[in-house]
């Protein structure tokens, strides 16, 4: 584990990616979505990495997790918007590639989440 800062951790960047790229996408939805859809997904986003960078920091392997597990319940938020705004044909072009990217996070997360239990 040895990283020096929350920005060293692999399953941070690709959260962080994942971030920008809901920007990215959001920026193309209908404007009367501006203060629900948009809104919605962009915090359940940019919760991911923000938890992964506070859990970081904390000192025992509980507190870690607990922040860890909040951002895969923001992970998982995420994942439902994206289905829901395919449905509702914001989001076609897309969809696969930003699945993609939640599942890698997901991934990554867990796979960071098993190393923290396995030292305790």
């Amino acid at each position: 584990m040895g990283s020096r800062s929350f920005q060293d951790l692999i399953v941070w960047q690709k959260a962080h990616e994942l971030v920008l790229y809901v920007y990215r996408v959001t920026q193309r939805f209908p404007k009367e979505e501006m203060y629900c859809l948009t809104s919605q997904l962009r915090r359940a986003a940019v919760s991911v990495p923000a938890n992964i960078a506070e859990g970081f920091v904390k000192q025992s392997d509980a507190d870690k997790l607990r922040f860890f597990n909040i951002s895969q319940g923001s992970l998982e938020e995420c994942r439902y918007y994206f289905l829901l705004v395919s449905d509702l044909g914001y989001l076609s072009d897309d969809l696969k590639e930003i699945q993609n990217l939640a599942t890698e996070v997901s991934r990554l997360l867990h796979a960071y989440m098993r190393e923290i239990r396995k030292s305790t």
